[in-house]
């Protein structure tokens, strides 16, 4: 599973909802505060929490936005174990 970046703030319920959502599934993330950034702040404003990810040699992807419930997470989670174990197999497969 790889590790997701949750773009976040201070002070923002959602966001804290979200973190600990993500923490009750096990999911590996780094929250990072777009107001300690003047580039992330400009690029998502009031739009938090974001559930983005970053792939290796790949451009960020956002996965979430807004409210975070367990089933979208857990949903999420299934998409992208899926996801991973696709690219294994296409990897085995060279």
């Amino acid at each position: 599973m790889p590790t997701l970046t949750l773009y976040t703030r201070v002070g923002c319920h959602l966001c804290e909802q979200a973190e600990a959502a993500l923490r009750a599934l096990d999911y590996r993330y780094e929250a990072l505060d777009v107001d300690r950034d003047p580039a992330l702040r400009d690029r998502y404003g009031d739009d938090v929490p974001v559930l983005a990810l970053a792939p290796p040699g790949g451009p960020e992807r956002v996965l979430l936005k807004g409210v975070f419930s367990r089933g979208r997470l857990s949903a999420l989670k299934l998409q992208l174990l899926r996801e991973e174990a696709k690219g294994r197999g296409q990897k085995a497969e060279s």
